[in-house]
């Protein structure tokens, strides 16, 4: 950089403002690590216009899936020269005099056109930099697209602030209206600009007509908030809990945001659902925009959550109390809506929600992104049976209510009831299903063990032996124990597959002869035993045990219409539970039961493949 002096205490901010030897090798590590995380977001172009000579940028989009030896470096048309990182360490950087800078106070890293080994690489969001243009060109449009971030409200209570504003991109307030509200900031602040052009004593310069002078989106100014602690980076703030924005990924179903007035006036402020641009290339394809939800209130009737929609390009608002005031702080749940998702397992659905304010102020945009979930793996859950059918048989009578006798020497039956009564309190029975990938027919098993496997994988099996003896400490058995062991515990199909099949059947069935399942035998009894009087042969069907038949339905039902049904509709099957009991003896003679009652399925384990013992 050739008008900026090298040597350690020089700074390309201007003459009496230093900066120590940056921290190379921290940084470098960093622009490693930022490069191995694959990028599977949502894209923004922002546009910086910058003068030939110093120009001071914010970022709010993170650019870092490329480096700048491609973007700059690699077009022959880009007249950058330079770009410095402002990389606060300390939370002092000046104690009263920008003459007077504390010795380590700040760090920067660069890149350089003319060092492809520049340690600085990637543009990363919500952060400042100093970009110098050649000289020799006008007005220089640079667009970089990348992921946007939502804002992290940092400020230094002492010393300046290299710092940018998430301002509204079409026509931005001025300075003296933007600080307005902070009367902190308006009294004691002091704001410094780069006007292009080389550095000097006066570049970057004080600003001083606050009023002619724009809050321009994508600037950074130098700024000084005086003695006092200072956090105002606009009217409102959107407090989120990741730096990473509303990322729903295959299993996430709501986000919490909380929006927080700074302003001692009433304030508005709405959010509304934008597209994507279309990613870089290599980057991952977007295969639409996720339909988000707001929370709504609690139905005391019911106790379940109401909700609005957030469509594409509609606003949702809230109306925030003066600061300090109840009010002035609102939680806002958005949620995904599982259920209005097409497409295959995998693919990412993503957008930004941009939150505004009545004062035209600020435009925040927040990244929100979703991938469509695999049905495939281990469901666990449990039907309740709440219904028992009836065999309750009414008889004929005389005329003094005698039951009458038939010719056979039994009573004369005239009806039999067998419809469905309810029970004094549901009896629960555990339900384990795994739903393949791909081609196949999900499948309930009487017990699944879920570990490690030989590989080191996880792995779900039907058997203990197929797991890692040295992580079996680790490993979980999921019993259901309704259903009959046996010792090869061969699941049941159940024709058809979780989500793609409304309703799933199965038969089970236990052999009259089965001494581990069936329970009408007790192996060590003579009387049930199954064996003659000498324990020699084997008795036939009905003497003294019976074969038994488990024909099960799982009818499944769409989620209800209420918040918290549509967003966890991805973890969570429902439905109506059928099971009918046949009876068999000695011939043709058979008795049925049946029960009713209700499923709920949870997706313990994504794994996608049963793996079965030999």
């Amino acid at each position: 950089m050739s008008s900026v002096p090298k040597a350690r205490g020089s700074s390309p901010i201007r003459a009496g403002w230093t900066f120590p030897i940056p921290r190379h090798r921290f940084l470098v590590a960093l622009a490693l690590l930022l490069a191995a995380i694959p990028s599977q977001a949502q894209w923004l172009t922002a546009a910086f216009d910058l003068k030939p000579g110093w120009n001071a940028i914010f970022t709010h989009v993170d650019a870092s899936h490329t480096t700048l030896n491609q973007t700059i470096a690699g077009d022959p048309t880009n007249p950058i020269l330079e770009v410095w990182r402002w990389n606060p360490l300390s939370t002092v950087q000046f104690a009263e005099s920008t003459q007077q800078p504390f010795d380590n106070a700040t760090d920067w890293t660069s890149w350089s056109r003319t060092d492809t080994n520049s340690p600085l690489q990637r543009l990363t969001g919500d952060s400042a930099y100093l970009v110098r243009v050649a000289t020799n060109v006008g007005v220089y449009r640079w667009q970089v697209k990348g992921r946007p971030v939502p804002p992290r409200y940092d400020w230094n209570s002492a010393g300046v602030n290299l710092v940018g504003f998430s301002t509204v991109t079409n026509a931005p307030p001025n300075l003296e209206a933007f600080v307005a509200f902070s009367p902190d900031l308006q009294q004691n602040g002091q704001l410094f600009q780069y006007n292009g052009g080389e550095l000097s004593s006066n570049n970057p310069a004080r600003v001083f007509a606050l009023r002619t002078t724009p809050v321009k989106r994508g600037q950074a100014f130098w700024v000084r908030s005086g003695a006092v602690f200072n956090k105002y980076f606009g009217p409102f703030e959107v407090v989120v809990s990741s730096s990473s924005g509303f990322d729903f990924r295959e299993d996430v179903s709501t986000h919490r945001l909380r929006l927080r007035n700074l302003t001692g006036n009433s304030l508005v402020v709405t959010a509304r659902l934008g597209a994507s641009e279309t990613p870089p290339a290599g980057q991952t394809n977007i295969a639409g925009v996720p339909s988000l939800l707001v929370r709504g209130e609690l139905n005391l009737t019911n106790l379940t959550y109401g909700y609005t929609n957030l469509p594409l390009n509609a606003g949702r608002s809230w109306t925030l109390a003066p600061k300090d005031q109840p009010g002035s702080e609102v939680e806002v749940v958005l949620g995904l809506n599982r259920t209005a998702m097409t497409g295959n397992p995998g693919d990412l659905l993503a957008g930004i929600v941009r939150f505004t304010d009545s004062f035209n102020h600020l435009q925040i945009e927040v990244p929100v992104a979703a991938r469509i979930s695999s049905s495939a793996g281990l469901w666990i859950g449990a039907a309740s049976v709440s219904q028992v059918q009836h065999y309750l048989k009414a008889y004929e009578r005389d005329a003094g209510s005698r039951p009458l006798v038939a010719s056979n020497g039994q009573y004369v039956v005239t009806n039999v009831n067998t419809s469905l009564g309810e029970v004094a309190r549901p009896y629960p029975l555990r339900l384990i299903v795994h739903n393949p990938a791909g081609s196949g027919n999900a499948v309930l098993l009487q017990r699944a063990y879920y570990g490690m496997g030989a590989g080191t994988n996880p792995i779900l099996a039907n058997s203990e032996l197929l797991l890692a003896p040295q992580f079996l400490s680790e490993a979980r058995r999921i019993s259901a124990t309704h259903l009959p062991w046996t010792e090869a515990n061969v699941p049941w199909s159940l024709h058809g597959k979780l989500r793609e099949t409304p309703s799933l059947t199965t038969s089970i069935v236990v052999a009259h002869d089965e001494h581990a399942s069936n329970p009408f035998l007790h192996t060590y009894h003579p009387d049930h035993d199954n064996l003659d009087a000498s324990f020699t042969s084997v008795l036939p069907r009905g003497a003294e045990s019976y074969t038994v038949r488990r024909d099960i339905v799982l009818n499944v039902a769409p989620p209800t219409n209420d918040f918290a049904a549509l967003t966890e509709a991805a973890q969570n099957i429902a439905g109506e539970y059928l099971e009918t009991i046949t009876v068999s003896g000695t011939g043709t003679n058979a008795r049925q039961f049946a029960v009713r009652g209700t499923f709920n399925l949870k997706q313990l384990s994504p794994v996608p493949t049963l793996t079965l013992a030999p």
